[in-house]
Parts: structure tokens; sequence; C-alpha cells
């Protein structure tokens, strides 16, 4: 594993081991016992897009490794005046060890991490979000004990979390059943690319109009904003054709009576979800917010270490 740009790159071994790393530098933090895997290590962390988990969980994960976050925005970098991404990763190689980026085109992440002769980790694309699928995962496995033969609903937006979600059940043999509206579904080249996947773990994926469908026997339920960053002058229509998919207690009491529900935040209260689901007892939005940092650590561990 050279970079972390998508979970379909890297294999069902490596995503174990960082699903194991995250278990045991999780319990060390709480434990109080320091692992300074990268002290003297510098990590820059571009974002061409704003973040609160992202920014807070690379740099404090960071920094718990004995390294030194080095948050860049646009306005810090010579991208936004147009110098290209070959001259920036080459830049940036001689000054870090490593590179996370957060940005809109994920065909720039592809190309930085081409570049670049250190580890690049992508924070999130527009297509794309491994981390969160990692912290997602993690945070089931620490909920049910187990992933493989779970079954993950997923209903709204068939974005950049649904497709790394995708990724991951099919790397953990885990099943996930997706429902979108229609003209929203995952793109399809990542819908293949995740049926490959599945072929060798057994996971099976599924996709269709029908939330109560996808919902049904759910041992984890998930969904995301409807409207993304970028999205904002579709909002009015949106909200009308994704009305159907809010997970409420409705749509929820189709899943198992044990199951949990996850998002990745920002949460749109009586949008994707109403108020009783992700305020509730079985919402586990914030372990999984937490995780974040814990699989991010394990990764910048194994990709810089």
């Amino acid at each position: 594993m050279k970079d972390l740009i998508s979970l379909h790159d890297i294999t069902t071994e490596e995503f174990e081991q960082i699903l194991s790393l995250t278990e045991k530098l999780k319990k060390e933090t709480k434990a109080g016992i320091p692992h300074h895997i990268l002290k003297g290590k510098t990590l820059a962390m571009v974002f061409a897009k704003s973040s609160t988990r992202t920014r807070v969980s690379f740099e404090v994960g960071m920094t718990q490794l004995g390294g030194y976050p080095l948050v860049l925005s646009s306005n810090d970098l010579q991208l936004g005046r147009g110098e290209s991404i070959y001259d920036t990763a080459k830049v940036l190689e001689r000054f870090v060890d490593g590179i996370m980026i957060r940005t809109f085109d994920h065909s720039d992440v592809v190309e930085l991490a081409e570049h670049a002769n250190v580890p690049v980790i992508n924070g999130l694309t527009d297509l794309l979000h491994p981390c969160q699928a990692l912290a997602d995962l993690f945070t089931v496995y620490e909920h049910k004990g187990t992933l493989a033969g779970l079954k993950l609903a997923y209903v709204g937006d068939g974005n950049n979390v649904c497709h790394s979600l995708l990724f991951a059940c099919a790397k953990a043999g885990m099943n996930m059943s997706v429902a979108t509206p229609k003209g929203y579904e995952c793109d399809q080249n990542i819908w293949e690319m995740a049926q490959s996947d599945a072929a060798k773990s057994g996971a099976i994926l599924t996709q269709s109009a029908d939330p109560i469908e996808a919902m049904s026997n759910a041992d984890v339920v998930c969904t995301d904003t409807w409207v993304s960053m970028g999205q904002e002058d579709e909002k009015e229509a949106r909200v009308k054709i994704f009305k159907d998919y809010q997970v409420n207690s409705t749509l929820f009491g189709k899943a198992k009576s044990d199951a949990i529900f996850i998002h990745c935040l920002p949460a749109y209260r009586g949008y994707e979800v109403t108020e009783d689901i992700i305020d509730g007892p079985r919402s586990v939005i914030f372990d999984e917010a937490e995780n974040r940092m814990h699989v991010q650590k394990a990764v910048m561990a194994l990709l810089m270490g």
C-alpha cells in the first residue's frame, strides 16, 4: 500500500491490517500509552474543501503519532493561481513525508499520487471518501463484533460516501443494499468495480429505488446529506426528490430491532434523518466521528512509518 486513494486499490489483507492497527492504536490512546510512530515526520494537509472532522482528526492524529501536521488551504498554495499539480507534487515531496488532500476532482488526487514520491491520502473527493468508510466499518465492528455477513442499508444519494462504503463492504464480505431515487444511482464504474471485489469476498451488493426493500433486515443503516458541497443551488429540487428516502421511525423500523444508525456528518435533521433516529439510543454517529481519527492514524502509520 503506497497511497490510499481508493479502497478498491487495496487488498483484503491490507484492509484488515488497517482495522487491526486501528483497534490497537485506539486502545493505547485510551490507556494513555504514547505511540510516536511518526516522530520527526511531517504531513502536508491540503484543503480545497472546508472541513471540520477531516482537519481535526488528521491534525490531532498526526500529533498523537509524534509528527507535525502542516495545514495548507487553497489560499496557501500556488495551485489556486494555476501552478500544475505535477509541480506542486514535486515541490511538496522535497519537504514532507506524506500528503493528505481534500478536494473536488478525484483526478487531482490520482495525479498528485502519480507524481509525488511520498504517500498520498485521499481525505475526500467528489467521487470517493475512503477514510470515512474505514471509520464506518470500524465502528460497526466495535458495536457488532464482526463484519462478514452483516447487512448495511444505505438510502439517499449515490455519492462519494456510498461509493466508498460499497468498496469497504465488498472488502469485508459485508452485504450492502443501496436505495436511491432514479437518476441518483451510484456511478456505474464504481458499481462494477465494487461487484468485482464482492465476487472475491462473497459479499452481496444490491441497488434499487426502493428504500423499504433496502432497509429490510439491515444490521446497519446509513444515509448522508441530500445536498453535498457545491450542490446548494439544487437544494429545493433535491428535497422534493429525496423526501421518501428520509430515515425516520417508519423506515428505520424495517431494519433489525438491534440495527445501529451511522452518518458521516454534517447531518441535517428533518431532511435525510429525523431527530428521534440520529439522536436516539441506536445512533452511533459520535463513535463514528471519533473513529475517523483512529483509522487515519493507522493509515498514516502504515504509509509513513
